[in-house]
């Protein structure tokens, strides 16, 4: 145990300085000589006799840095909770516009195809009434009447899904099994 100490004790403040010369942060590079020492003492046991120490030490040294280089640049830059900026938390959840999506397109299969096909070649595509009457073979009066229909029934649609959704559950009826 004392040669041990002999042979470490010596070579920390080299250690120190290469850690903080490699993260230019006095107390990461602390952190990092403690860790490389807490290994190399775990270790002791399976290092080669014969192998030099201060060599064994720094590559630990330096693996453990290059490691925390790759795992910071895979997590990214670390904010502290204060300095945050609060508009980076008020964001709106990508749940709800899943849903909202997902029903619209739901909706809009339930619609009959005339008045579908309006709505996706105006809403969607952009097309002009006149354009749109003109790729359905219809008076244009046609495209305005199924387009407002359309529309007024996907409106329709849509807050039946949403009363449903907010609707409590009621509670399911369980039966007795004795």
């Amino acid at each position: 145990m004392q040669d041990m100490i002999d042979l470490i004790e010596p070579l920390i403040p080299a250690l120190r300085r290469y850690a903080r010369a490699l993260l230019r942060n006095p107390s990461a590079a602390d952190d990092l000589v403690q860790d490389c020492l807490e290994r190399a003492i775990s270790a002791w046991g399976g290092r080669r006799a014969d192998g030099d120490v201060k060599s064994w030490l720094f590559t630990i040294l330096h693996n453990l840095a290059m490691n925390s280089f790759t795992q910071a640049r895979r997590r990214g830059a670390h904010i502290a909770l204060e300095d945050a900026d609060p508009s980076v938390f008020a964001r709106d959840a990508s749940q709800e516009n899943g849903l909202r999506h997902r029903e619209l397109v739901n909706a809009l299969a339930r619609l009959p195809d005339e008045q579908r096909s309006v709505i996706l070649l105006v809403s969607v595509e952009g097309l002009s009434y006149a354009q749109t009457a003109k790729v359905l073979a219809v008076p244009v009066g046609t495209v305005m009447s199924r387009l407002s229909r359309g529309r007024e029934r996907l409106a329709a649609m849509l807050r039946a899904e949403t009363v449903d959704r907010a609707a409590p559950r009621s509670t399911p009826h369980l039966r007795r099994v004795k």
